[in-house]
This record gives C-alpha cells, sequence and structure tokens, in this order.
C-alpha cells in the first residue's frame, strides 16, 4: 500500500485538476493512500511520500510550479519519484526534465502502464470528486467555482493546429465520440448529482457523432429549459442547468443544422470562437452570431485573443463588433446577448513563454499594461451594453489609443481625474509630444517605475 501525495501549484483557477481526480481513483483502485492539497503544505512536506504528482497549468506558471517541485523534494526518497504531467510539462518538458530532474508525464494518460506496470488507462476512468472536498480535506483550503459541475469528454484532440494552441501537443488524435452518460452516471452515484454538465472538448463539432453527442446531454436531462431542484428546510428550490463546451465552438464548422442542435440544450454560455481580425474572420464570426441568435441561442460569449498577430486597432474593432452585434439582437428581438473577454496571447514556447512579458510586434509595454488596467476596472469582461463600452474603450480608435496612453491610474479611476480636471491637463501636454519621439518611446516601451524626476510636462503625470 503506497503512499500517494497529489498537488496543484497554488495559481489561481476556477477548474479543479480533472488529471489528479482521475489518478486519485487509479491509485485508490489499487488501494494506496491518497492525499490533495493546493500548493505548499508544511504538514504534508514533513511527511515521506511513495510518490508525489504535481499538475501544471500554462507555461507562464513555470515559476510557481519550480517552486512547488523545490518544496517538496525532500519529501520522497528520489527527485524521480516526484511525477509532473499537463500542458506546462508536456510543452517544457525537457527542460523540466533537465533542469529539475523530475519524471516527466508528457500527453495524457490514455495507454496501459503509464503509471505503472498495470493494463489500466487512467484517462478513461473517473474523476475523484471527493479529493475536492474541504469539509473532509483538511489539507484544503481552496474552493474550486465549478465544483457543482460533472466535467467530463465528449471528444478528444483538434482537426486544427492552430500555432497559439497547445492541443495539438497534448491531444495529437481526434477520438470523435466518448460516452459521457457513463461519466456522469459514475459521478452521480459516487459523489452525488451535480447542477451543470461542464464538457472540456476542444472542437465538438469535428465530430461525426456530433447529433449523438446532443442526444447524450439530452437525455442526461440538459434539454434547453432544464432545472435542477435542490430542497432545503422542507421547501424546494429551482434554478437553471446549463451546459459549457468551455474550450468554445469552431465557427468554420457552425451550420445552421448544428446550430439548431445546440439550441436544444441548455448551453450556457456558446462560446464562438474570434481569435482573428482578418476581413473573411470577421464576416464569419458576424455571420455564425447572427445564426445563433435566430436559432435561439441566448447567451454568447468569446475568448478575444490580442497580442498575437493583430493590432490594437484589432482588438477595438472586435469588441465592438460584439458591442453592435448586441444592439441588432436587441433591436430584431431576439434576446441572444454576447459578452467578450480579451486574453492576451502568451507563446508556449520560446523566450517569454515561462512568464507574460511577451510583448506582440504591433504592441507596445504601455499599451498592454493600459488593457489590464481597463479589465480590472471590468473584471475581465466586456458586457453588451454599448454605452458602458464606449466609456471603457472610448467612442473611437482614435480615443482608445488615446485612453491606453493614459497614465495607469488615470485610466483605473478616470471619473476622478477629469472631474478634478487632471485628465485635460495630460492630455495637453501629452498631444505636444509629436516633435519628440523619444520621450514617445519611454513612455511605450520604457519602465514608467523608474521615473523620478517631476520636471519633464509629460512624464510628470506617469510619476
Amino acid at each position: 500500500m503506497a503512499k500517494i501525495l497529489l498537488v496543484e501549484p497554488a495559481f489561481k483557477n476556477k477548474y479543479p485538476p480533472l488529471a489528479l481526480m482521475k489518478i486519485s481513483t487509479y491509485h485508490k483502485m489499487l488501494g494506496d493512500n491518497v492525499y490533495f492539497c493546493k500548493g505548499k503544505n508544511a504538514e504534508l512536506r514533513m511527511d515521506k511520500w511513495d510518490r508525489i504528482y504535481i499538475s501544471t497549468l500554462f507555461t507562464f506558471h513555470w515559476n510557481i510550479t519550480v517552486d512547488t517541485i523545490c518544496y517538496y523534494k525532500s519529501s520522497v526518497d528520489k527527485i524521480s519519484d516526484i511525477y509532473c504531467g499537463g500542458v506546462m510539462a508536456t510543452v517544457l518538458s525537457d527542460e523540466l526534465e533537465k533542469e529539475h530532474k523530475v519524471t516527466v508525464i508528457k500527453g495524457l494518460l490514455d495507454k496501459p502502464g503509464v503509471l505503472g506496470e498495470d493494463s489500466y488507462i487512467v484517462d478513461t476512468m473517473s474523476p475523484d470528486y471527493s479529493i475536492l472536498d474541504v469539509s473532509k480535506n483538511k489539507h484544503l483550503d481552496y474552493t474550486y467555482s465549478v465544483c457543482d459541475s460533472y466535467i467530463a469528454y465528449a471528444t478528444r484532440g483538434c482537426v486544427r493546429n492552430c500555432p497559439f494552441c497547445a492541443v495539438p501537443e497534448i491531444e495529437p488524435c481526434f477520438s470523435p465520440y466518448i460516452d459521457i452518460k457513463k461519466q456522469v452516471d459514475y459521478i452521480k452515484d459516487n459523489f452525488g448529482e451535480k447542477k451543470n454538465l461542464l464538457l472540456l472538448d476542444n472542437n465538438v463539432l469535428a465530430s461525426s457523432n456530433f447529433d449523438k453527442i446532443i442526444e447524450d446531454i439530452k437525455l442526461l436531462g440538459y434539454e434547453k429549459g432544464a432545472t435542477y431542484k435542490t430542497t432545503k428546510n422542507g421547501k424546494t428550490n429551482s434554478s437553471q442547468k446549463y451546459v459549457d463546451f468551455n474550450q468554445g465552438i469552431d465557427a468554420r464548422l457552425l451550420t445552421r443544422e448544428k446550430c439548431r442542435k445546440l439550441a436544444e440544450i441548455a448551453i450556457r454560455p456558446l462560446r464562438i470562437a474570434f481569435d482573428h481580425a482578418d476581413d473573411e474572420t470577421i464576416k464569419l464570426y458576424k455571420e455564425k452570431a447572427e445564426l445563433a441568435a435566430e436559432c435561439g441561442i441566448e447567451h454568447l460569449s468569446n475568448y478575444i485573443l490580442f497580442n498575437f498577430d493583430d493590432t490594437p486597432e484589432d482588438l477595438y474593432n472586435r469588441l465592438e463588433i460584439n458591442v453592435l452585434l448586441n444592439e441588432n439582437f436587441k433591436e430584431a428581438g431576439y434576446k441572444a446577448r454576447i459578452w467578450s473577454f480579451p486574453m492576451k496571447y502568451t507563446p508556449i514556447k520560446g523566450e517569454h513563454s515561462k512568464d507574460r512579458k511577451f510583448i506582440g510586434k504591433e504592441w507596445n509595454r504601455k499599451y498592454l499594461r493600459a488593457i489590464q488596467c481597463i479589465l480590472n476596472a471590468t473584471h475581465g469582461v466586456v458586457g453588451p451594453k454599448k454605452e458602458f463600452f464606449y466609456v471603457a474603450y472610448g467612442k473611437d480608435i482614435d480615443e482608445f489609443l488615446k485612453i491606453l496612453a493614459m497614465p495607469e491610474d488615470y485610466i483605473i479611476n478616470r471619473k476622478f481625474y477629469k472631474t478634478y480636471g487632471l485628465t485635460d491637463e495630460w492630455n495637453e501636454a501629452f498631444s505636444r509630444l509629436d516633435d519628440d519621439s523619444s520621450t514617445l518611446d519611454f513612455i511605450m516601451n520604457g519602465d514608467l517605475r523608474k521615473i523620478k524626476s517631476r520636471t519633464n510636462c509629460v512624464l510628470k503625470f506617469y510619476v
């Protein structure tokens, strides 16, 4: 009987470590004792473990992940007894193995014998939800926001090969159908009923079994309008269930027939990818968003990738397209609304893959920081209200670029600085920089935290 420790580094995330949950099922099946924690735990570190699994997520979590590995080094007999898997471990496997001597599991646990000399395929096992129960796990003080969801896959992999995506490396083979009914039934029988259905498929529309997947979802009780009933103190309450294909929908594969099928289930939201800003992509995206609204899908969302091969103007245009689509939906009598989530691109390999300092060729340091300031104020979301968008991002591209150039505090506390006339003072000083390219370049690309002098007519605003 082995002692197994499962660790997820202490980065913030709302989705629980599904692979660790499946590894827990595997080791408990072998009769092992399994413990789980988030980040560093002094009590668990003092113990000796036969094996420690540390999950990884994004490559820019390199430092916190390596710090976690180093923290638990003394808790195993040899460093190779620490196993690392997941996105970062797969993409940066050579560096992780070479620099830290851990055992790296690349890709999926989709073959027998990956974790031991047995015939079990860990990836097909059901996740162990019990390790997430903070009421029973004294080593866990972190709550994942989607714990009340059945987390499953209806497909695996993707037929695309997008240069900014790690899926082709982690899930290189596309599997068009996985029975979600078995996954949900096991979770329900062993860990109780869950409210929502979270599907982590990377490109479900590419499946030749798409219609069957939709029927499976409906048979599980997630048809459009489905409700979840709870009883407390003798009173029954109802709330809407939802289905979330979290990784998004490929607009190139969204036909009218498939859209009608999606409208039959309690999908919330429908995420339509909007990663590029070329004319063809914009035309396609608008067409598919309008199709979804016409088919009766009410909640739409997408991640707007920026800092890749786009410009700041491209980002503004795509965000405004969603705002204007919302206006069109309202005028047409559709209930559909779109929420956008700008997402900064970070390369998965090469320089800056281990941090978030990458600057796209059309961007600069100041603009990226400014976008983050706006997103902090709006909690990361661009909502459907036109008036709110034009206040936060500007009434046109010129005003948008002017906002991005503002001192950070002027962006975050815009109303205060405008009320006391300070924004006008900055604007007047900034507008005189046309002939001072060195100062302008420093504002856009320099480290503004190093400004000490208040004598410069413009730089004094950034102190």
